[in-house]
């Protein structure tokens, strides 16, 4: 059965859990191991259908790869190292981190290349990824101009660019920095600040990437790449994955939760700060530095004085994936809650600002949509007494988990469909629901 029934509230818990591996992390370890001179292996790798659909494009490209256990080896051949055919078709599936992020791995193919994606990745904006990485030599054809399919057609003589991304998309950053890697000369890119895994790794691989730190933006210097190093990576858990059990409980009367070992990589922690501000209680413990990347054991408990924010937009880039949950918070606040520039959210598997609002005025909540804005009208004492049906949302996983909390968090009887959704990022989150209530 594809949908899911809910109709009843969750008790109080006192709970530890492990989230799953960061899916950000998972896919660009696999794209870098398969570009390193050597065998990489990682454990904790998250096994969604967005990272596999990752292994099977490198294995297309002539990369093994076997996993046992836990444990995953992928089986490098060099930064030259693909093995290119003609009429090559890869599949990005859902993942907008795999499908950007490898057109610029194969901006030096000499055979055109076929990328594809589902439904909700054929809908997203793609132009995004190609004209910049059109600059360096590479050729595109796209569906309507903008989406998937496409075809790239590479070049063997790559030059390097300047690039403004002013978007805050990691995605195009990353594309940028991974085709800068094949272009002669020096590449700059001038960021709008967003996540930083890319280059995090690039530095603890030792590649020639620097980054300057401004104000508002991040001045990123790429050299030409001779040799990658083999990467060994326990990867830590995802803390989008994670904000959906930081709402569950804070939304849940008198309980407690520690989530062990989680990425909290500050571009990432925008949930964390918003939160506070809101006035929940959120510790992190066991704060350590591993391979570039900052983790913690995260400890929340919940409150029932909760603070309506105007959320600076400052924090958006730093919480973009986990907006819906914060939004599902803000219900529950006492006042008026607005958050703004909101433009990246519906540049996701769904529109989410569309769907945001869907969910929260069939709970009852009232709220001020406009093009990249939404107003929140909390109620502390919400609680649901009627039927409320999610269908029809393009399969975006993060709509499918904000409403399951929803349901457990708020009460009412929940039909929510497509739960094979969530395999692109958190197969197992009905089971850890599962052990929640036991």
């Amino acid at each position: 059965m594809s949908k899911i029934i809910i109709n009843k509230k969750i008790k109080r818990f006192n709970k530890t859990i492990l989230v799953p591996g960061d899916k950000s992390l998972s896919i660009r370890w696999v794209l870098f191991a398969s570009l390193a001179s050597g065998i990489s292996k990682a454990k904790n790798l998250l096994r969604s259908t967005d990272v596999i659909a990752a292994i099977n494009a490198i294995r297309k490209l002539g990369i093994k790869v076997t996993t046992h256990k836990n444990e995953t080896k992928i089986y490098g051949k060099g930064l030259n190292g693909y093995r290119y055919k003609k009429d090559l078709k890869i599949n990005a599936q859902n993942s907008g981190t795999l499908g950007r992020l490898i057109l610029g791995i194969l901006i030096d193919t000499p055979y055109p290349i076929k990328i594809l994606g589902d439904k909700s990745l054929s809908k997203r904006d793609f132009r995004r990824v190609t004209d910049p990485l059109s600059k360096f030599g590479a050729k595109f054809k796209l569906k309507k101009n903008q989406n998937l399919p496409l075809t790239i057609s590479g070049s063997s003589k790559l030059n390097s660019i300047k690039y403004f991304e002013n978007k805050g998309s990691a995605q195009c950053k990353s594309s940028v920095i991974f085709g800068a890697m094949k272009a002669e000369g020096t590449t700059i890119i001038k960021a709008k600040k967003s996540r930083n895994h890319t280059e995090l790794l690039c530095k603890y691989l030792g590649l020639p990437v620097l980054v300057k730190s401004k104000n508002d933006y991040d001045e990123i210097n790429i050299q030409k790449i001779k040799k990658i190093k083999t990467l060994n990576y326990n990867i830590p858990s995802d803390i989008s994955s994670s904000a959906f059990f930081i709402g569950l409980t804070v939304l849940s009367p008198n309980s407690k939760m520690t989530i062990k070992n989680v990425n909290i990589n500050p571009s990432r922690t925008g949930i964390i700060t918003i939160l506070r501000r809101m006035g929940v209680s959120i510790d992190c413990k066991n704060e350590k530095i591993y391979k570039g990347e900052k983790k913690a054991n995260i400890i929340i408990r919940s409150t029932n004085k909760l603070k309506a924010i105007d959320c600076p937009s400052k924090f958006n880039s730093g919480a973009i994936d986990e907006f819906l949950i914060i939004f599902l918070i803000a219900a529950k606040a006492n006042g008026v809650s607005f958050f703004r520039n909101l433009n990246e959210l519906n540049q996701k598997e769904s529109p989410r600002l569309k769907w945001a609002q869907k969910i929260l005025n069939k709970m009852g909540i009232k709220t001020i949509v406009k093009k990249n804005s939404i107003k929140i009208f909390g109620n502390p004492k919400l609680n649901i007494n009627k039927e409320i049906v999610i269908k029809n949302y393009l399969k975006d996983h993060r709509v499918f988990m904000t409403s399951v909390i929803a349901a457990l968090s708020f009460g009412g009887r929940w039909i929510i469909h497509d739960k094979d959704s969530i395999n692109s990022s958190f197969p197992n989150f009905l089971k850890v629901i599962k052990k929640l209530k036991k």
